[in-house]
């Protein structure tokens, strides 16, 4: 658990509102100057040690065309988990405190990455919702968005359907039954993708979306990499489900609850669960020892 300050002032009621209401929330120039200068200093750590790297790792994906000289990253991979900046941001800082106000109490840390977006024709992200890649005990599950450099239009910002999030969870199999990670032609058929919103900003601004939110982005047509720094986080009574998709996967510090403590309570099918303690990383007492109450 990270006792921090969950500041519910770090937003309006209003700014709440809106975030339920659509299924997203932009922020402009959130993130402080010098805090935002730390995070491009780390992200760069990271460029320079890929100029040694030849093909894609645990750490670091890579882009095809990927050289020493004209280093092409996809993503870093958990960034929380790889660095003292990115962990005392996530989990001590700006982006915990700023989950902790939208949840409206303790929030329970999943995962991050930071997805770099190259410049001159960076991937794109095809339309999709997040949930099914990882599906928690409810909908909670949100994404934090830092954009560490300016992004406008060119550069492939992240577009959200607004109130998608109360829609439909699409199948993002393909028709042989092979995971394909978006949504399929005929769903996205059903789907007035003419109202999706565009979350260009400065550097430093945010964006939230909810883990149900149809969204997606285009490649990135500019000559600057648009790096977007990605963090996830649930309510502390929201769990991943294991054994599907990356739940399991998502770095060592993946359940660290922020801004309070966790009653180990779940609620399925309108029953409350009182759950035992946290185990993972210490292993299981017997049912003999706990009955006894052996020290």
């Amino acid at each position: 658990m990270v006792d921090i300050a969950g500041d519910h002032q770090i937003i309006s009621p209003e700014q709440r509102e809106t975030y339920e209401r659509n299924g997203y929330l932009q922020l402009a120039g959130f993130v402080d100057s010098d805090t935002l200068d730390d995070l491009k200093k780390a992200s760069i750590e990271f460029v320079e040690l890929s100029r040694d790297l030849q093909t894609s790792g645990k750490v670091l994906d890579l882009e095809p065309g990927h050289t020493e000289q004209t280093p092409r990253i996809r993503r870093l991979n958990s960034p929380v988990d790889n660095h003292e900046t990115f962990r005392n941001f996530s989990l001590e800082g700006m982006a915990g405190k700023l989950a902790c106000a939208l949840l409206g109490g303790p929030v329970r840390y999943h995962h991050s990455k930071l997805n770099f977006k190259w410049s001159d024709g960076g991937e794109e992200v095809k339309w999709h919702q997040d949930i099914q890649f990882w599906p928690h005990t409810d909908f909670s599950p949100l994404t934090i968005g830092v954009y560490l450099a300016d992004v406008d239009q060119e550069m492939g910002p992240m577009g959200v359907l607004p109130g998608s999030h109360r829609g439909v969870l699409f199948d993002q199999y393909r028709t042989d039954g092979a995971w394909n990670g978006a949504i399929g032609t005929q769903d996205l058929e059903t789907l007035d993708l003419d109202e999706v919103a565009w979350l260009t900003g400065t550097a430093g601004s945010v964006t939230v979306h909810n883990c149900c939110m149809v969204h997606g982005s285009l490649p990135n047509n500019s000559s600057r990499p648009r790096p977007l720094l990605l963090q996830t986080y649930s309510r502390a009574d929201s769990y991943p489900i294991a054994h599907i998709g990356a739940n399991g996967s998502t770095g060592a510090l993946s359940g660290t609850v922020i801004g309070g403590d966790s009653h180990q309570r779940v609620v399925i099918q309108g029953r409350e669960i009182p759950g035992a303690p946290d185990w993972s990383r210490r292993g299981a007492p017997t049912i003999f020892g706990s009955q006894q109450q052996d020290t």
